[in-house]
């Protein structure tokens, strides 16, 4: 579908006051600015239709025009965009998802603008999931934060503390079971869940740098440091750390376990809070921790999957996509966007404000100021798809029964040797 924004100049004294910048350099901009994006659902839409007006407010010599893609039918149509040179920025992902892009040379490289537009300050989380080979490809929108969501009250009722460490993790768990109930629920049923604790483990065991390589297919998974994330696993796994029969249940199903305090904690994503909520448990009973250290030598990395907005290398208007990109990345656009009346995210932005909710205030603040490791996407995001489907079944089969190892590892070893 396809949308133009016009503004005329009376505009201009208003927009001018909602965002500092015009281009890098502070020069105006203008002519057609072609922008496709895949924001597609109700609230997306409005929010992306909601900045481009304002863009072109502050912009009054740029005439955007926005085509919006259905979210899924956009991940085969986005190379036919980029390769036809009919647009000059597109949505799409962080992390290796940018790797088919860069590779191709479809993507442009805007190193010099993060450096101008003092975006290596204020994206600055985000900013190694968004280099590959030496450049920057895009920026940043809205991310949320995974971690572990727990039952405070059970915490001081059991009179444990959140954990930063791994022997305080292995210790509150042992707490924990002594009482009848498991650490965490989990739902493999659809295997994803699973992948978010092997992102964790292996971030934590060996740093994100290491989990980024693994999942690009430059590691073997009989390599010693995969197998030392799975021994790591497995001592929760043996200790009856997680509930019975995982593999039956989805994320939600899971939920109840939880709820009900037959398990203490879930490791998921931000969005786990409002069904916790909606089930009867107060903020009062829920806690957010970040998952703790192992090596205490590695910077902790986090799973916050993060949308981008990035230039066609054949961009026709270099200079009002930037400046549309700069606007984007601004403190003000992202607290905006972001609030819980339009996408309920987080802004990437260190400056920005959060809207006043307990668990935003404690993500931003962790991937702000305590993600030094970098920011991984996800694995079935940082993964091809077909070799993130085989190693969630692995994961998943592992976490059933951990006698596997050996066969699981060798299964994702081969896969990787045909995929990569």
């Amino acid at each position: 579908m396809r949308s133009i924004f016009k503004t005329g100049a009376a505009a201009l004294a208003a927009a001018t006051m909602l965002t500092g910048v015009a281009h890098a350099d502070g020069h105006s901009v203008s002519g057609p600015l072609r922008i496709f994006s895949d924001m597609s659902n109700p609230a997306p839409r409005a929010v992306m239709e909601d900045m481009v007006a304002r863009f072109t407010e502050a912009n009054p010599e740029v005439e955007v025009e926005l085509v919006i893609t259905d979210r899924e039918a956009w991940k085969t149509q986005i190379r036919n965009v980029l390769q036809s040179g009919t647009a000059d920025v597109v949505n799409w992902y962080a992390g290796n998802r940018m790797a088919p892009y860069v590779d191709a040379g479809l993507f442009m490289d805007i190193s010099d603008l993060w450096e101008e537009g003092g975006l290596t300050e204020t994206l600055a989380s985000t900013q190694g999931s968004m280099t590959m080979d030496d450049g920057i490809w895009g920026v940043p929108y809205t991310y949320y934060q995974w971690g572990v969501y727990y039952r405070e009250d059970i915490f001081e009722e059991l009179g444990l503390e959140a954990p930063t460490t791994w022997e305080e993790e292995l210790a509150n768990c042992e707490v924990i079971v002594e009482s009848g109930r498991a650490c965490y629920t989990i739902g493999t049923q659809f295997l994803w869940t699973a992948g978010g604790w092997f992102d964790y483990l292996n971030m934590r065991t060996n740093g994100y740098d290491f989990h980024m390589a693994l999942t690009a297919g430059e590691v073997e998974w009989t390599d010693p440091r995969v197998r030392a994330t799975f021994e790591n696993w497995q001592t929760l796994i043996e200790m009856g750390a997680f509930i019975d029969d995982h593999q039956s249940y989805s994320w939600q199903e899971a939920l109840p376990f939880m709820v009900n305090g037959e398990a203490t904690a879930y490791l998921m994503g931000n969005f786990a809070v409002a069904p916790l909520r909606e089930a009867g448990l107060s903020d009062d009973q829920l806690g957010f921790y970040q998952f703790p250290q192992i090596d205490p030598s590695i910077e902790p990395g986090e799973d916050a999957p993060t949308d981008t907005f990035h230039i066609a290398a054949n961009a026709e208007n270099v200079e009002a996509a930037e400046a549309f990109l700069l606007f984007v990345a601004s403190a003000e656009n992202q607290t905006l966007i972001n609030n819980g009346d339009n996408l309920g995210q987080l802004p990437v932005n260190a400056n920005s404000q959060v809207d006043d909710d307990e668990f935003l205030n404690a993500g931003f603040d962790m991937l702000s100021n305590n993600a030094t490791g970098g920011i991984a996407q996800f694995f079935d995001r940082d993964a091809p798809a077909e070799m993130a489907q085989v190693a969630m079944q692995g994961f998943q089969q592992f976490m059933v029964d951990p006698s596997t190892l050996d066969q699981v590892l060798m299964i994702l070893e081969q896969a990787r040797s045909r995929i990569y």
